[in-house]
């Protein structure tokens, strides 16, 4: 089972402020599915990998959003424990830093 499986409370700083969702991975068989539920809308994370580092595992992904403004996200985290860190990218817009932490 991969650190990243679980409910996810992540808080998302952008320049229009700081946004928060609700991330789920969950995992069947070794293979990853996510889910994010956050301003009104819920949408299935796509190209979920993980890999192994000495911090953790790091986690990328794909996600595509409609609010408040309709993007295309990449994500590049790292989950340790009950933590996650990084960033998402979405086109030429600056990168965004993210955190969370996994719910109870």
């Amino acid at each position: 089972m991969h650190t990243i499986t679980g409910t996810w409370d992540v808080r998302l700083k952008t320049p229009i402020g700081t946004l928060e969702t609700r991330y789920t991975f969950t995992e069947d068989g070794g293979t990853l599915a996510g889910t994010a539920e956050g301003q009104g809308e819920t949408g299935t994370l796509e190209a979920i990998t993980v890999e192994p580092t000495t911090d953790g595992e790091r986690v990328t992904w794909s996600q595509k959003v409609t609010r408040p403004v309709r993007l295309n996200l990449d994500f590049d985290v790292i989950a340790t424990g009950d933590l996650l860190k990084g960033h998402s990218h979405a086109g030429r817009l600056p990168r965004t830093q993210v955190s969370g932490t996994r719910r109870a």
